[in-house]
């Protein structure tokens, strides 16, 4: 019985010793200059349908550029994006969503005509086939 204990024993020393397997890294990025309070949030929502002809590269640009906005218009309170995944087919081609939080409608009023507002315009426009806006006060 005593040998089988320190069998045991030196088993489990030896597991211990082993190297752990490596584990995956997982990075992200979270773009957000303050937490806002959900009650007195306005969101604006951004969905792109793009040209069937915009190629990757061209989208890439489109994406680096309006993620770019925050560092130049200090009204963005925070942006998050992303592609559709969803299964239930009723996107109508539109791929990418972009969803901005702001303030007040002051800052939105600011951001809207805001000249690097507009430079993302032309680098958006030539590959634009469809874009949806949708606004809210967020409620909880």
């Amino acid at each position: 019985m005593k040998n089988l204990t320190f069998l045991l024993l030196g088993a489990l020393v030896i597991a211990a010793c082993q190297s752990p397997q490596e584990e995956e890294k997982v990075i992200e990025k979270v773009i957000e200059k303050k937490i806002t309070n959900m009650d007195k949030a306005l969101r604006h929502v951004v969905l792109f349908k793009f040209k069937d002809e915009a190629s990757e590269e061209d989208v890439k640009k489109v994406e680096e550029a309006f993620m770019a906005l925050p560092s130049k218009i200090k009204e963005i309170q925070s942006i998050e994006w992303g592609t559709n995944n969803s299964p239930e087919g009723l996107d109508q081609g539109f791929t990418h969503c972009f969803f901005l939080t702001f303030a007040s409608e002051e800052d939105r009023a600011v951001y809207l005509p805001h000249p690097d507002h507009k430079a993302f315009g032309a680098v958006l426009g030539p590959h634009l086939d469809k874009v949806l806006v949708v606004d809210y006060w967020a409620k909880n």
